[in-house]
């Protein structure tokens, strides 16, 4: 039978493990209210981008730009962005599902896969996927930068035709408790015509749509990418 002695340090062990656990939840605060800040302020620039390319691609010459090549898809390439660490519930198995359906709908010998996070590439590593490239360790340090090299890399081989699509699968941050399971085609650029006529009304273009398009384009594939990332990092 315990002593008084044995209660009270089990009691000032209870007491410490309370406040660590309390100091780790201030910290997991902070982190989710950073991140969902830089998801929440990116949204708006990238929407904004989106909608600017989607009212000037359909009255270009898609030959004006090499990344603008609209061809046969004969090769896709698919994105799984992950975490590197469980315990999240579906967050990663949604993505993971739904690459396995995506690529098997598109057909395995034809498709390339890049794994972010983790837990995407321990799950194909070791499966009949073509894995191309992995990026592990990914979310400790997220800057633009790590967007803009995935994206240099993804531009660079669908001017070479190496590729003729690019999916991203990933979860879009909806609220703390929820996550929806997104999956964007970021190549070949395509324009929905009905936001088309609403985002074209009553805008004028300078110097001209050309212009706008050698220079936005590139960085519209940049901003997308780092949404991604900013979305699923939140999540």
């Amino acid at each position: 039978m315990a002593n008084l002695k044995d209660i009270r340090n089990k009691i000032k062990s209870v007491k410490s493990i309370q406040q660590v656990t309390k100091a780790m939840k201030m910290v997991a605060a902070a982190k989710l209210r950073k991140s969902q800040e830089n998801m929440e302020k990116s949204r708006p620039y990238s929407g904004s981008i989106k909608e600017t390319i989607n009212s000037i691609l359909p009255d270009i010459n898609r030959s004006l730009l090499p990344i603008l090549d609209n061809r046969p898809i004969e090769k896709a390439l698919f994105i799984a962005v992950s975490a590197d660490r469980g315990m999240a519930g579906g967050f990663n198995t949604n993505v993971i599902k739904r690459i396995e359906k995506e690529i098997n709908k598109f057909g395995k010998d034809k498709a390339e896969l890049i794994c972010i996070g983790k837990k995407a590439f321990d799950h194909f590593k070791h499966r009949d996927y073509n894995l191309v490239e992995h990026h592990t360790d990914f979310w400790n340090d997220l800057k633009f930068n790590s967007a803009k090299s995935i994206g240099d890399s993804i531009v660079d081989r669908y001017r070479k035709k190496e590729i003729d699509s690019v999916h991203f699968i990933y979860n879009e941050f909806k609220s703390v408790a929820s996550q929806i399971i997104k999956s964007e085609k970021l190549f070949p650029l395509e324009y929905n015509e009905i936001e088309t006529q609403k985002s074209s009304t009553n805008k004028v273009f300078m110097p001209s749509k050309d212009e706008i398009v050698k220079t936005l384009v590139p960085k519209y594939i940049n901003v997308q990418i780092w949404q991604y990332f900013l979305e699923s990092n939140a999540s």
